[in-house]
């Protein structure tokens, strides 16, 4: 099944997922059918879901999800430096490009849903490191991933497999 996102012109977002219809985040700099490295956007249109990754010190039970799903190492980065050749690819740190730690302090990426987002094969600068997971108590914008609460992305990674897609569509 599906993750639909809408944000209206308000700049509030919500995530549908059949009947439910859940608040959630999106990148600070709106949504773009032109997203860019570093421009904050969320971009449109519909990405595959490839893994998940969790945090097994905090996520107890393991997640329940058909997904693809492993366990967070705290070498784990994700490389947003458009100049490698591993630009949007998951990198083992210490790394001496430009990336992301996935292992955080705070718990927004205890639960993250690699999105299909530019990856296949990835092209400089166009965004990386999209990704569906835990929102800030507020729902304050993200960096260009989406954000659910915890108990609605784990709602609905029970339903999620191998032919989900998050959907971003533009605002009406």
């Amino acid at each position: 099944m599906d993750l639909i996102v809408r944000q209206s012109f308000d700049g509030n977002a919500q995530a549908q997922h059949g009947e439910h219809l859940w608040p959630c985040a999106v990148g600070r700099g709106g949504l773009r059918c032109d997203k860019r490295e570093g421009d904050g956007a969320t971009p449109i249109g519909s990405w595959p879901m490839r893994s998940l990754y969790y945090r097994a010190d905090r996520v107890v039970p393991k997640p329940k999800s058909m997904l693809a799903t492993r366990s967070l190492r705290p070498t784990d980065g994700w490389c947003d430096d458009p100049s490698r050749t591993d630009y949007n690819r998951l990198v083992k740190l210490p790394f001496d490009g430009s990336h992301e730690v996935l292992w955080r302090n705070d718990s927004l990426y205890d639960l993250i849903v690699i999105l299909g987002y530019n990856d296949s094969p990835p092209v400089t600068g166009k965004g990386s490191a999209i990704f569906l997971h835990l929102a800030k108590p507020d729902y304050g914008p993200t960096e260009g991933c989406v954000a659910l609460a915890r108990p609605h992305l784990l709602s609905f990674l029970e339903a999620a497999d191998e032919t989900s897609r998050l959907t971003i569509v533009p605002p009406r």
